[in-house]
């Protein structure tokens, strides 16, 4: 199954692309300008790598949960995604990413820290199941 993973942020979404259980790549996030523009970009990715399956990242279990659920599924129904969509609890996931990139590349906000996350979403969900 080919997977595509999202970590929603307010002004970048992070995204990584699986096709095999064991490789999982981060791939260029999108820079939010508004919410239709950021749903017809997340749209052409899920279109251009022919993703099966959704996995989003969410903060399970604490009390923004529900909030949290019901923004992103107003998100994805704005992106009109007709394959599976799975929720992965994201927990630390940023803080993982940030340890992973080397000096002042930590800092950057240009969405690498954030691609990296989805990709730690991505891989979390794919070794629990």
């Amino acid at each position: 199954m080919k997977y595509i993973a999202i970590d929603l942020g307010l002004k970048r979404i992070g995204l990584a692309y699986s096709a095999h259980k064991d490789i999982v790549t981060p791939l260029p996030a999108i820079i939010r300008k508004n919410r239709n523009q950021a749903a017809n970009e997340l749209k052409n990715v899920l279109q251009e790598w022919e993703a099966e399956a959704l996995v989003v990242g969410i903060p399970l279990g604490g009390s923004s949960e529900d909030e949290m659920r019901r923004r992103i599924e107003h998100f994805l129904n704005l992106v009109e995604f007709e394959g599976e969509v799975f929720f992965q609890d994201e927990a630390n996931s940023s803080l993982e990413a940030e340890d992973l990139m080397k000096g002042d590349m930590r800092y950057i906000r240009d969405g690498r820290v954030d691609s990296i996350s989805a990709m730690i979403i991505l891989q979390r969900y794919l070794s629990s199941n």
